[in-house]
């Protein structure tokens, strides 16, 4: 399953703290038994519920929330010197991490992707944090994932969850047009 994972999302590989990278991983692989999914299942599931017929999956949309966080975190790293600091694990974790509370928050009904019992009650941001801590991941991973859609306003206290948010609502509003 760690294999296919990463072949699907190589961006994993790019996380350079082996403890880091394996709980990241790990968090990924027990979300997915616990919900029930296949690989398949993801290359089917779409990013959002709220763009109807969205032919973006969430393995897709993950992948290119990742790759934007870091091209941001690199501009700011070249532009700002060491004005700003960006920690890259961190970064990277969360952008890979972001969305997986909506393995929580879906279920198919015939077919059709919808919001589960659980995601009436949690939205992903809250779901996937509170998976993810149970993993050990670092508290600014576990923040940068409860805080990037509308639940962290007002509340994202690190340069890291900052970007995510960002890079994941360019995407989607680029995706809703």
């Amino acid at each position: 399953m760690r294999e296919e994972l990463l072949r699907i999302m190589p961006e994993f590989k790019l996380i350079e703290d082996a403890d880091i990278q394996q709980k990241t991983i790990n968090v990924w692989i027990e979300a997915m038994k616990k919900g029930g999914w296949t690989f398949d299942d993801l290359r089917q599931m779409p990013f959002t519920l709220l763009i109807e017929g969205t032919s973006v999956n969430i393995i897709e949309h993950t992948r290119a929330v990742a790759r934007c966080a870091l091209e941001i975190a690199e501009v700011f790293v070249k532009e700002y010197d060491e004005k700003i600091r960006v920690n890259r694990d961190y970064l990277l974790a969360g952008a890979l991490l972001h969305d997986v509370g909506k393995l929580f928050e879906y279920k198919r009904v015939r077919g059709k992707f919808v919001k589960s019992e659980e995601g009436k009650l949690l939205r992903h941001p809250i779901s996937g944090a509170a998976f993810a801590s149970q993993y050990g991941l670092p508290q600014e991973v576990v923040h940068i994932i409860a805080s990037h859609s509308k639940e962290g306003d007002g509340a994202r206290n690190t340069v890291e969850a900052i970007i995510i948010n960002h890079a994941d609502f360019v995407n989607f509003e680029a995706l809703e047009i």
